[in-house]
């Protein structure tokens, strides 16, 4: 059904009860319910510091962040959440590695929750390219609740194309 592009892979059942939630109208109840309130980091600078200290606390040992910002160009409809770019050259005999991740401007006014799903999704890119049992199971280790966070955020975008922004 083309109302539940965003969870298209999950089972008939789990549509069927989304189904359910969005015409007796209680789809925004469920996920003011859940997720009352938005996030504070409005700012690149904000959202590089938030990001900085997910990956210090989980992936220490991997190369340290060079950029982190929101991106108005990435259309979170037909393209993706966020975007993590891997980017070396060799300058003056030297490698030179950047570590860049680019969020949809779009996530500057949700909930944290979701912020966090989406930069510990390409934090997790820096170690595992793929989208792996081990890219999964990273995504895990940062963030317990990951996959209930992923499933959530779909049905926050389902709640923008039928109703509008929530927040």
């Amino acid at each position: 059904m083309q109302t539940l592009k965003y969870l298209g892979h999950y089972s008939t059942q789990t549509q069927k009860q989304v189904e359910s939630l969005i015409q007796r109208e209680k789809l925004s109840e469920y996920l003011l319910q859940k997720y009352p309130c938005v996030h504070l980091m409005k700012t690149d600078k904000a959202l590089f510091n938030y990001a900085t200290e997910l990956k210090n606390t989980h992936i220490k040992k991997s190369s340290p962040l060079s950029k982190v910002v929101y991106d108005g160009k990435i259309n979170v409809i037909h393209n993706a959440l966020g975007t993590h770019r891997f980017i070396s050259r060799v300058q003056g005999g030297k490698l030179k590695a950047k570590n860049e991740i680019h969020i949809a401007s779009m996530f500057k006014n949700v909930p944290e929750e979701f912020l966090c799903m989406i930069v510990v999704h390409e934090l997790a890119h820096f170690k595992e390219k793929e989208h792996n049992k081990a890219f999964y199971k990273l995504c895990e280790h940062m963030e317990p609740a990951y996959h209930q966070l992923e499933f959530d955020l779909r049905l926050y975008l389902t709640h923008i194309d039928l109703f509008g922004k929530l927040y």
